[in-house]
């Protein structure tokens, strides 16, 4: 008889997300059990099963019938996000999906919808707010550690996703408008907009936002079809305003950094000091806090979100990053890319 206890689980997509977070911290699991890996690549579905166990789906509709496994993450290109949830959720097993969570909120609304009718778990893969710094951050803030809150100003810049991904190079699905919708906006910019809302209770109002592509080309030397910069401002709608920028070209060290800026001093989260918080006090008063570093492409840390989506199986409980989650980022990105477009502020429609 099976260990209830025991999470089965299948990891859709076999590229450097699965390999580097997904698949080690379920083989990490004492609660989980890796069952295999669906991977259109069977060459690379087979190595991965042979390094972290399981055995190698040729297809997900194999994933589906197996009453053996009893979850699955969604590690595939932004465009199959929605369908593939769906039909694991409609199959009755439990699903974790990558952000963003779909390419628009027809498909975030019909996935929420597929969740509730099934009575199974959907949690997606915002990692920033389980990050023990931002955790502590959060508990700091909701006592007024720096008071009432003035402004934010969050970072999140890097080289660029061409050369972690599996299939690096120039022409990576990150590139590709048919399958990523989103350019930096969607791969960056979801984690640090859910990170606000979490921070600071407060969903986004409104905003601002200008998009370019400033350096990044395919291999023929055009420019691809997606942003690899954004600024945007916002207002959240218990009035506080920010500014968040997201970057692919960044060809120095990675910037992940968050400034929040109070009536009593300003608090720095993976800024330029060695500590993971620093607090600047108004009287000149430093506080500094050691609670753990955050994941990089380069430096691969347990991300957190594994080990809740399994607790929250194993516990029968709603996750702490849920479908609405998802489906908010996921308005906000929709709203900031129109904006951009338009070039005006404009209301969130959630």
């Amino acid at each position: 008889m099976k260990d209830t206890k025991t999470v089965r689980v299948v990891v859709a997509g076999g590229g450097s997300i699965a390999q580097q977070r997904h698949l080690p911290e379920y083989a990490a699991n004492p609660h989980a059990e890796i069952a295999g890996v669906f991977d259109f690549n069977r060459a690379r579905a087979q190595e991965l099963c042979e390094r972290f166990g399981g055995i190698p789906y040729t297809s997900l509709e194999a994933v589906l019938a197996d009453s053996g496994v009893d979850a699955v993450s969604i590690c595939t290109p932004n465009f199959t996000h929605a369908d593939y949830a769906i039909q694991v959720l409609r199959s009755g097993k439990h699903v974790l999906v990558e952000k963003p969570m779909a390419q628009d909120l027809t498909e975030t609304r019909a996935m929420m919808q597929a969740q509730k009718e099934s009575g199974k778990i959907m949690m997606l893969g915002h990692n920033q707010r389980l990050v023990k710094a931002h955790m502590k951050a959060k508990e700091l803030l909701d006592a007024g550690a720096i008071g009432n809150l003035l402004f934010y100003q969050l970072n999140f810049k890097h080289a660029g996703p061409e050369t972690w991904t599996a299939d690096p190079g120039k022409n990576t699905w990150f590139f590709q408008k048919a399958k990523a919708k989103f350019g930096v906006m969607g791969d960056l910019g979801a984690h640090k907009i859910d990170l606000i809302r979490y921070l600071t209770g407060s969903e986004v109002k409104n905003v601002f936002a200008n998009m370019m592509t400033l350096n990044k080309k395919y291999e023929d030397g055009t420019p691809i079809d997606l942003e690899d910069n954004a600024v945007c401002m916002f207002n959240l709608q218990n009035g506080l305003p920010g500014i968040m920028h997201f970057s692919w070209t960044n060809y120095g060290g990675e910037d992940n950094g968050s400034v929040i800026y109070g009536t009593k001093g300003v608090m720095k989260i993976f800024g330029d000091y060695n500590d993971d918080i620093v607090l600047e006090m108004r009287d000149g008063v430093q506080v500094k806090y050691s609670v753990g570093g955050i994941q990089t492409n380069q430096n691969q840390t347990k991300s957190g979100v594994i080990d809740e989506f399994i607790s929250a199986i194993v516990e029968g409980r709603e996750p702490i990053v849920t479908g609405l989650d998802g489906h908010n980022t996921l308005a906000v990105i929709e709203t900031a890319v129109r904006s951009a477009e338009e070039g005006r502020w404009l209301d969130i429609e959630y």
